[in-house]
């Protein structure tokens, strides 16, 4: 038997051009029971419908129930944001800042060079008198085994 017809319809199908009656022919000829083995592929493609059951999945009384539900008010109630809340993230991004400059500064001060002594405000102490070699704790010169003040004359 010649299928030309039914594969020009599946053709047209793939192509989104049949109508309506055509795609009924083609479910109709996919429901029999004889069908030629290359045609055998599209069988379920066309038989879902026999193949699922039919389910009602609303109810008669869907209308209904959902205009209840739309009908019900709803209060909202207002609420009032008083300025400290509104506030909030600027004080929050205040704080991270003053943070930051403050672990800027200690970090600073850390790493400046350690013959320079810094005073509880942060300045530099004035030095008077002797120099800072003068100022070492060793009395000794320890390769010539003399007093450090007789090298220093």
């Amino acid at each position: 038997m010649d299928y030309k017809y039914i594969e020009q319809l599946l053709e047209k199908y793939w192509n989104c051009q049949t109508s309506l009656e055509e795609e009924h022919i083609l479910r109709t000829f996919f429901a029999q029971k004889d069908i030629p083995e290359s045609l055998k592929v599209y069988k379920d493609v066309f038989n879902y419908e026999h193949a699922e059951p039919i389910q009602d999945t609303l109810g008669s009384d869907f209308d209904a129930r959902m205009m209840k539900l739309v009908e019900e008010p709803v209060y909202v109630k207002a609420r009032t944001i008083s300025l400290t809340q509104r506030l909030k993230p600027l004080f929050k991004a205040a704080a991270v800042v003053a943070i930051i400059l403050t672990l800027g500064n200690a970090a600073q001060i850390t790493f400046t060079d350690d013959t320079q002594q810094m005073n509880v405000s942060g300045l530099m102490k004035a030095r008077h008198g002797a120099s800072v070699a003068m100022e070492d704790s060793m009395k000794m010169d320890s390769a010539k085994q003399a007093p450090a003040t007789a090298i220093l004359k």
